[in-house]
């Protein structure tokens, strides 16, 4: 593989090209109208305009990428996360051209992208499922019966679903038709499938995922897994590696469940196996991600590896290098996705001008970065600025340069998810390693953080007075 093209943008454009080139491959960037002048343009080999700033009219336009990777003589495509990451018809698109997808086949992505489809792929290797049904429902009367059957609290799930589109959890029988119909109008608008199944709602769970990786010749790994519990609207915040609470014995199990389902739909390439675990440490499968994962960098940190480097060698036929036997866990990684969005109001997008843009840099510290200073945050993507990734010996050690990171992380003009970073990091309930899901619900106010920001503003008040102090007295002393 001579040049790949990188089906994306910001920081994730910018990471696989800085793999790319330290395996001396040639990159090409795409780019909208938006982000001509975007750190991941200037960072590729090549690069070429696509079309207008909204997605469906650039990012998300296959044949149009297609075209430039024939016109270019690309080897492979890397489709990076989000857009058509997980795009069954782009893969079968890229595999019709003689391109690499870097990814896996078509098949798998369709299989794992239809929840009810994976669960019926991974049927046969005696995988725990959460309690319910495992075909598509429309009628809230057949609803009422599996409630009553699996007891409620139950959730209703968009079998095509994501991100926390197309969710409902209900507490009891009265609320099952309206949540239904809102989950279905939901899901239809969010996925262009309306499809809902009904399973039990696991209260208190911990996310727990493992990463995979699979090769052409049947060789399957997993990396161990990544804790992503710490979340806002059903999206991951903070997630970190390893998890504070899963034994030696238990992490083999739900490896070996995750290396199981990539057997089941041939897998290919970098994968993610997400489950729920309960209050008890049952673990549950909850769904396959296709691609890499935006916490992928924890795992490499723990591991020692590049996932992006093994993405490539696989998917241009090589055997994995690495057995299993060949990896342990080393230290603490962590990682806060740093969005523009405004903790104190309800996370809702903060556009605006990055006046101040100073990152953080030092030992142990990792930001995959895709801003610089001066620059417009555009409206139309995801408001992901940056991933703010820290390592250390232990777990205290990760979070207290977490912290440290987080002061030297200087941003002006838009509201970040910084400070929510900083609250998570000093909270006892995440010291403690004893949280869940729900930590955002159970102990997250914009109140909270404002009180924070006031006992920090007054004790750097009070050191600035004792020192003016001081230097009153000095100047004051006979010399």
């Amino acid at each position: 593989m001579k040049k790949i093209l990188v089906a994306n943008r910001g920081e994730i454009a910018i990471r696989v090209m800085r793999t790319a080139k330290k395996m001396g491959i040639k990159t090409v960037a795409v780019f909208s109208e938006a982000d001509r002048h975007a750190p991941h343009v200037k960072f590729a080999d090549e690069a070429v305009c696509i079309g207008p700033a909204p997605s469906n009219q650039s990012y998300l336009k296959g044949e149009t990428i297609i075209e430039v990777a024939k016109s270019l003589q690309v080897d492979g495509i890397h489709p990076g996360y989000g857009f058509l990451s997980e795009n069954a018809d782009f893969a079968k698109l890229c595999e019709a051209n003689n391109v690499i997808f870097i990814g896996p086949r078509s098949k798998a992505i369709k299989m794992m992208g239809d929840k009810l489809a994976a669960k019926e792929a991974v049927k046969d290797y005696n995988i725990p499922m959460v309690p319910g049904v495992d075909h598509a429902i429309t009628e809230p009367k057949e609803a009422i019966q599996i409630a009553k059957d699996i007891g409620f609290p139950i959730l209703i799930k968009a079998a095509a679903g994501g991100g926390g589109k197309g969710m409902r959890v209900v507490e009891k029988e009265s609320e099952i038709e309206d949540q239904m119909k809102r989950a279905i109008s939901e899901a239809t608008s969010a996925f262009g499938d309306g499809s809902v199944f009904v399973e039990k709602y696991v209260a208190s769970p911990r996310h727990i995922e493992i990463q995979v990786m699979a090769d052409m010749h049947g060789n399957v790994i997993h990396v161990f897994e990544r804790e992503c519990s710490v979340q806002r609207r059903h999206q991951k915040v903070v997630e970190e590696a390893p998890s504070a609470v899963l034994t030696p014995a238990l992490r083999e199990r739900m490896g070996q469940a995750a290396i199981d389902v990539a057997k089941a739909c041939d897998y290919i390439g970098a994968g993610t196996v997400e489950f729920l675990l309960d209050a008890d440490h049952n673990f549950y499968f909850l769904e396959m991600n296709t691609r890499l994962q935006v916490e992928h960098p924890v795992s490499e940190w723990i591991a020692g590896i590049d996932l992006v480097e093994l993405q490539i060698k696989v998917a241009r036929g090589d055997v994995l290098d690495i057995k299993q036997t060949d990896l342990k866990i080393n230290g603490h990684a962590l990682e806060l996705r740093v969005y523009a969005e405004d903790p104190m109001n309800d996370f809702l997008p903060s556009v605006g001008k990055l006046e101040v843009y100073q990152l953080p840099e030092g030992d142990n510290i990792r930001v995959d970065n895709g801003f610089e200073e001066g620059m417009d945050i555009p409206i139309y993507y995801d408001p992901m600025l940056s991933k703010l990734i820290t390592y250390g010996n232990t777990r205290a050690e990760a979070i207290e340069l977490m912290i440290k990171a987080i002061d030297n992380y200087h941003v002006k003009g838009v509201q970040t998810t910084l400070p929510f970073g900083r609250f998570v990091c000093e909270h006892d309930a995440f010291r403690s390693g004893h949280f869940d899901t729900h930590f955002v619900k159970k102990y997250y106010s914009p109140q909270l953080l404002e009180e924070q920001h006031k006992d920090e503003a007054e004790i750097a008040a009070q050191i600035a007075l004792k020192q003016y102090l001081e230097d009153q007295k000095l100047l004051r002393l006979p010399h």
